[in-house]
């Protein structure tokens, strides 16, 4: 039975995808001293290569002991987790609570109610990111000194509540 599943999913053609075989990506775009609060977590974009260009969705795993992030919130993004495996903490301006596989949670974009996963178990946690795309977009941290904003060529810039770049 396992080698018939086995090709089954290798022979997936789009609009079909293994999230197996979708690619890992090991990387932040934080500068330090944020960097190291969330690697190594694992992403792979799963709408990337079914060509999907209006939301982003990431299958995500965070070892025990990191953030998904900051806590932020975004100004023109919504976004949605859900957790898959394991468990993770829940930090939002109305405190923690624990997720567990089976829960999700929403975040409408320009709420102001900053959000952030935490892995405190001792095993990893899987979830799913999904957002809109805006390339307008940009994200607050109120607990760090980081700004977020899209820079014209589509990159990534962050910098400090004074205006002065990481």
């Amino acid at each position: 039975m396992a080698a018939a599943c086995y090709e089954v999913v290798m022979s997936l053609k789009p609009p079909a995808l293994d999230p197996a075989l979708a690619a890992v990506r090991s990387t932040s775009g934080y500068p330090e001293p944020f960097r190291s609060r969330v690697l190594p977590r694992e992403k792979r974009a799963l709408g990337d290569p079914l060509g999907l260009t209006k939301i982003g969705v990431n299958l995500t795993t965070l070892p025990p002991g990191k953030e998904s992030s900051m806590r932020h919130w975004h100004t023109l993004e919504d976004e949605f987790v859900f957790i898959l495996e394991g468990e993770v903490v829940l930090r939002t301006d109305a405190g923690e609570q624990v997720l567990t596989a089976g829960m999700c949670a929403g975040f409408p974009a320009g709420s102001t109610d900053a959000h952030q996963l935490v892995n405190r178990s001792d095993q990893p946690a899987r979830y799913l990111e999904v957002s809109n795309r805006d390339e307008q977009d940009g994200a607050a941290y109120p607990d760090v000194d980081l700004t977020y904003q899209q820079g014209e060529d589509g990159k990534p810039i962050f910098g400090r509540k004074d205006g002065s770049r990481y």
